[in-house]
């Protein structure tokens, strides 16, 4: 048998609720020759029968059953067992458009191009919104660069030549559960490849769904797992002109998670991000508003500070 195409990755952990929307949107694809992974992760719920159910019906479905390792691991053993010429993942929580595998691939082998990126839908409680990915250049440094200031680096909006994947020995980190994505795009992208851009939108990123998500929950491991998430990203482009780039963008990313989540007292707050705040102060790349809240907030004025965003967010709505 030939090999497929594209392979489309899905790690699954307690997706029973919303899984089968995801693969039956996979299945309904206008290309023909894909494969699609679905790589249980140990899930404690229903979703690896459901996975079963798809793979005894469709020949197209190979189902990966695991130990719970978390959504790098689960994404590297699809990627491992992948037999595609291109690789795409899709989150079990998201469903795509019928042509996209489609659209993608002959944009990949039309313009003979390691990447495609396009453009994605933004699913939300108050509509869909539109989020357009167009990078300024469409070269492997600029793109790196515009993933720590306009471009998501998620995995789902991007067709991937599996061959660029395993030459650059490109992996994903099993510590990371969330910017794992991000961190393994950077890798690839720290390599010359080839990239194209399609202006096109396919895939509905469901930011309502799945309200458990580790992006909108904040718990006590929160810090210390986004000074690690820092570290590795500083580590991985010590020798890059764009070490400063990242490292503010991880400064930001770690105060404005601590600052939404309201969890911190005054004291906290400074004692933890002081430090930051003139990397606050003069880090163009966010609003002025959520500037200034963040910088006083760093510089003692935390509670103060969260009741004004909160006051902010009421009167907007």
């Amino acid at each position: 048998m030939s090999a497929p195409k594209v392979s489309v990755i899905v790690p699954v952990y307690k997706a029973e609720a919303y899984l089968h929307r995801c693969v039956d949107s996979l299945l309904a694809q206008t290309l023909a020759e894909f494969e699609l992974l679905l790589i249980d992760d140990g899930s404690p719920d229903g979703s690896g029968a459901i996975c079963d159910g798809y793979a005894a019906r469709d020949s197209r479905v190979r189902v990966f059953h695991k130990s719970n390792g978390g959504v790098s691991s689960a994404r590297q053993c699809g990627v491992d067992n992948a037999r595609g010429e291109y690789i795409i993942h899709a989150d079990p929580d998201d469903w795509v458009e019928p042509a996209m595998l489609e659209e993608l691939y002959a944009k990949a082998v039309n313009e003979n191009v390691d990447v495609v990126i396009c453009d994605y839908f933004i699913e939300c409680i108050s509509g869909t919104y539109y989020s357009k990915q167009q990078p300024s250049k469409n070269d492997a440094s600029t793109v790196l660069r515009e993933f720590f200031v306009n471009l998501h680096g998620s995995c789902w909006n991007k067709l991937v030549r599996r061959e660029a994947i395993l030459q650059y020995n490109v992996r994903f980190d099993e510590q990371l559960s969330f910017c794992e994505d991000l961190y393994y795009n950077s890798m690839l992208l720290l390599n010359p490849v080839k990239i194209a851009y399609l202006s096109k939108a396919f895939y509905h990123y469901d930011q309502a769904m799945n309200t458990n998500s580790i992006v909108t929950k904040y718990t006590a491991r929160s810090l210390e797992y986004d000074k690690m998430l820092c570290d590795k990203f500083v580590v991985l482009f010590a020798e890059h002109s764009y070490r400063s780039i990242v490292e503010k963008h991880f400064v930001e990313l770690q105060v404005s998670r601590a600052f939404m989540s309201g969890v911190f007292s005054t004291k906290e707050f400074r004692m933890n991000f002081e430090k930051y705040s003139s990397i606050i102060k003069n880090y163009s790349s966010i609003t002025d508003i959520n500037r200034y809240l963040y910088y006083l907030s760093c510089k003692g004025f935390y509670r103060l500070m969260y009741n004004v965003y909160r006051f902010m967010k009421m009167i907007k709505r």
